[in-house]
Formats: C-alpha cells, sequence, structure tokens
C-alpha cells in the first residue's frame, strides 16, 4: 500500500488556475493515485472540495467530501463530470476557496443540477445534486473551466479579496 502525499495547493493570483483542464482518457492505478493524494490534501488543508487544477495538474478531476462535522467522511470522486441540467431557481451560498485562503463571499448559482461523470474505478454515473453538494460540485467544476468562485462577485469585491491576499502573503513573508 502506498502512502498518500499532501501536494502543494496553488494559490491564487497564481495564473496556472486559470488553465482549461484536459479531460481524462483512461480511469487507471497512476489517476487513482492522484485522486488518493487529492483527498489527503483536501482533507489537510482542510476543505470540502478541490480539483486537479489546483494541485498543478490540469486534468478533469474533483475530490470532495461535504459531509458535516460529526458525520462519517464521506469522499466522494468525479472525472469528466459534467452538468446535463440545472435548475432556473437559483441559490446564494458563502463560498470559500483552497486557493484563496481565508476568503469567502457569497456567490449566486442554480439551486439544483443533474451532472454525469466516471467515478473512482471509471464506472459512469448520473446523479441529481442540491444544497452543499451542488454548490461544491459548480464550485469545483469551474475550476476546470478556469473559472475562480471570485470570477462570479463583482470586480470590486474580486479586487478586495485579491488585496487581502496579498497583504496576507506579504505579513507571512515578514514573519
Amino acid at each position: 500500500m502506498r502512502s498518500m502525499a499532501i501536494l502543494p495547493i496553488l494559490i491564487a493570483p497564481d495564473a496556472r488556475l486559470k488553465t482549461v483542464s484536459k479531460p481524462v482518457d483512461t480511469v487507471d492505478d497512476g489517476l487513482r493515485a492522484l485522486m488518493d493524494d487529492m483527498l489527503e490534501t483536501m482533507y489537510a488543508a482542510p476543505g470540502v472540495g478541490l480539483a486537479a487544477i489546483q494541485v498543478n495538474v490540469p486534468k478533469r478531476v474533483i475530490v470532495m467530501d461535504v459531509a458535516r462535522e460529526g458525520e462519517a467522511p464521506s469522499p466522494r470522486f468525479f472525472i469528466n463530470p459534467e452538468i446535463i441540467w440545472q435548475s432556473e431557481e437559483q441559490a446564494v451560498f458563502s463560498e470559500g476557496c483552497l486557493s484563496f485562503p481565508e476568503m469567502f463571499d457569497d456567490v449566486e448559482r442554480p439551486a439544483r443540477i443533474r451532472l454525469r461523470y466516471l467515478d473512482y474505478a471509471g464506472k459512469a454515473r448520473e446523479e441529481a445534486a442540491d444544497g452543499l453538494f451542488a454548490v461544491c460540485i459548480q464550485h469545483e467544476m469551474d475550476h476546470l473551466e478556469g473559472v475562480l468562485f471570485v470570477d462570479h462577485l463583482s470586480r470590486l469585491k474580486r479586487d478586495a479579496i485579491l488585496r487581502k491576499l496579498q497583504k496576507a502573503r506579504r505579513l507571512a513573508a515578514n514573519a
């Protein structure tokens, strides 16, 4: 059994976060090892979702676990996910992102979606999502297109978040 690794997470405004990820051709042991490492990285951060591009791998791969505190972990794996339906109804959630440490803001997205993807074993799946699951999967799928949650905000809010990140980085460098 190979030991899992914690991978470095790209932090905005790293230009690599704007890369559009490529579809996965084959689900093999190498890809499963990447997903295991991504899951370990996400838990260590800690976060509820992580797209491969956030660890500098431009593949259409997402790991997620939206189990609440006190619930058993419920890791999920999404390869080549695509939204095949979305509700007219919108929902607003306060979103954060591991590539924007400790930054949060309200983002409006479709309240419910239906998605198609390959699972950890490479099996085709289709399911409906709502609530935190719908928000999280849409947020992570945006990463696959090079779209960040701050891209959904007004320019004023986006610039304020980027300024706060740069200030935090300067403080950390001088500490």
